[in-house]
């Protein structure tokens, strides 16, 4: 195939009739290619249900003549069909693997809560030591190596993403986010009773190894209870605890570590965690599946080297340019030794009869597109997420709390433009709704260099706000869009692989970036007026903490000199966009090929997606 387009059409019986001839809807009475203008197609994975059928996937099989099949509905949920709109238990198949059977939104009620509190455990995490540092250190020692609180709890949940995703589609949601549930509460429990730095680090990544099953497996327990048109605004909850979570982190963890112990920062993941395990124990029941004729394995060799290979990886990111320089042999080493491993991995991979990455979630052109798009998204976020704190104190001169108001208005438009995208993409399409919301971010990003010197506070936050409207309207789209392409048997995988992505993105734009400020900030003060000014962003972001004690020459020139650093970071991730609107243009097929399960679909799914969706 060109890789324009992905065809199918909905036949009158709800199989699929593919209008390239991969599938003919063969079912007697079928009407091939009936609804095939729909923008998003619905596939039938196996053979058609009864016309009228529940298929007790989530979907109503046949809509009734005369019924809109979809015309022009990107998500194929104009007559419900691929949305399972009136059973309303997700895609999944009953008896097949499906997820959940919770038909009713108050049925639904005490497992979105616990989805929530994960999704706000994992969050928070991220952030609430940042402000803690001080106090941790004071207590513990160990200010050489602090940096790896945070980097480990990172390392630990990246990593661990495609193998909670493979073992959730092996054996079921409910089990790996218990175990990542009381996992987070161990590690929370350990980081407490931390005697020193070495101790804290090693139970924070304990805490990031929970971390990743909540963060994967909860978006995918999302996409299973909602059918398609209804993901958007559980999707959009999801996004509006996490963002309102990561920013309130580091003002939780100011106050605790202020005004009772740092401790209590890890203290307080009990409770709202006890709650969320009991609410997923009590009210989150996946239907018994029959079972399999040969018993799963795991594929723990695949496991341990894509382990192995993304942490010596993100060591050298996290580390380069900090602990030593990036030319050094330290760095050299571990990009060398994690290129062998990537290697390695990949003979496993193939080799694997269930690989932990398995070769179809970068064979399909809809998935690897969105991998591609959101690990752009990643690395952009770096700009605004690290780099603005700094322009908004070291340029601005505002103080902590302002400066994280600039950035916080972010998450003030995320939600909402997220909440409305299915008004947009049962439109236009997920493709095309993406595609707005990126080349709307790119213009913005490259807006940011424009910004008068000094300007007011108002100038970045407008653009902030502007910018989290523009990614509500890209990432939603994907995410909706990707999980509907496959059935409940690969959707934690999927899942799994585009959030793996995403985390990488995000660790390679903090390097990247890094050494990019530091470089022009480098060559401005090879030019400095006066001498004995410090030579790297984060000292001259101390320094700039107390311009008293600099001339106003140099301190001017100090800011000058940040500012042009942030610019060079922006029109970076300006980059990074018009990469994710490159792989959406190129790669990604013109229209999402939604999928609509029966009985026994999941892996007759697969094997269709995997010849419409590989490059011709």
């Amino acid at each position: 195939m060109s890789g324009t387009d992905d065809r199918s059409g909905v036949g009158a019986d709800g199989t699929a009739a593919g209008a390239d001839g991969d599938r003919t809807g063969a079912e007697p009475g079928g009407t091939p290619g009936a609804g095939a203008d729909a923008a998003d197609h619905v596939r039938g994975a196996d053979a058609a249900p009864t016309p009228g059928a529940s298929t007790g996937a989530g979907t109503v099989a046949a809509p009734t003549p005369g019924a809109d099949t979809g015309s022009g509905a990107d998500t194929g949920s104009g007559a419900d069909a691929g949305s399972g709109a009136e059973a309303g238990a997700g895609s999944g198949a009953d008896g097949a693997g499906g997820p959940s059977a919770l038909t009713t939104p108050r049925g639904r009620r005490p497992v979105v809560a616990a989805l929530m509190l994960g999704m706000a455990l994992a969050a928070i995490d991220g952030t609430i030591v940042s402000t803690a540092v001080p106090q941790i250190v004071g207590d513990l020692g160990g200010f050489t190596v602090f940096s790896w609180l945070f980097s480990g709890y990172l390392l630990a949940v990246t990593v661990t993403l495609p193998l909670y995703g493979k073992l959730s589609d092996t054996f079921g949601r409910k089990p790996v986010l218990v175990a990542g549930i009381v996992l987070f509460l161990i590690g929370s429990v350990l980081c407490a009773a931390a005697w020193n730095m070495g101790s804290l680090i090693a139970f924070r990544i304990v805490q990031g190894l929970g971390g990743g099953a909540l963060q994967g497996t909860v978006q995918t327990i999302a996409a299973d209870l909602y059918p398609l048109k209804e993901r958007p605004r559980i999707q959009a909850k999801l996004s509006t605890v996490w963002a309102t979570s990561a920013v309130a982190g580091p003002v939780v963890g100011g106050l605790l570590a202020g005004y009772a112990d740092w401790r209590w920062i890890f203290l307080i993941n009990l409770p709202v965690g006890a709650i969320a395990l009991w609410l997923v124990v009590r009210h989150l029941h996946e239907p018994a599946r029959p079972r399999p004729a040969v018993r799963p394995r795991v594929d723990w060799a695949g496991a341990l080297a894509v382990f192995a290979t993304g942490a010596l990886l993100l060591t050298a990111l996290v580390q380069g340019g900090v602990a030593w320089p990036w030319l050094s042999a330290p760095s050299l080493g571990l990009f060398g030794v994690s290129a062998v491993l990537a290697a390695l991995t990949v003979v496993i991979e193939r080799r694997a009869p269930e690989p932990i990455i398995p070769g179809w979630v970068w064979r399909r052109r809809t998935i690897a597109s969105v991998n591609l798009a959101l690990g752009a998204l990643g690395l952009l976020m770096v700009a605004p997420t690290v780099f603005l704190p700094t322009y908004a104190q070291s340029v601005l001169g505002l103080g902590p709390i302002a400066a994280g108001f600039v950035l916080s208005v972010m998450t003030l438009s995320w939600p909402v433009t997220a909440a409305l995208s299915d008004r947009v993409y049962n439109r236009i399409g997920f493709r095309l709704t993406a595609i707005i919301g990126i080349g709307a971010a790119l213009l913005i990003l490259l807006a940011f260099p424009l910004l008068p010197y000094p300007g007011e506070p108002w100038h970045p936050a407008l653009l902030m706000l502007l910018l989290g409207a523009a990614l509500g309207l890209f990432q939603l789209p994907l995410i909706v869009g990707v999980q509907s392409t496959v059935g409940w048997a690969e959707r934690g995988t999927t899942t799994a692989s585009v959030l793996f992505c995403r985390q990488v993105g995000q660790s390679v734009g903090a390097a990247v970036f890094g050494a990019v400020a530091n470089g022009v900030l480098a060559a401005r003060l090879l030019d400095a007026p006066v001498t004995g000014l410090p030579d790297d962003l984060d000292a001259v972001a101390r320094a700039l903490e107390d311009p008293g004690a600099l001339s106003a020459a140099a301190t001017d020139y100090l800011r000058r000199a940040v500012d042009a650093a942030v610019d060079h970071v922006y029109i970076g991730a300006a980059g990074a966009a018009a990469l994710a609107l490159l792989a959406l243009v190129v790669l990604a097929p013109r229209r999402f090929p939604v999928i609509t399960e029966t009985a026994g679909a999941p892996r007759a799914a697969a094997t269709a997606a995997d010849r419409q969706d590989s490059p011709s």
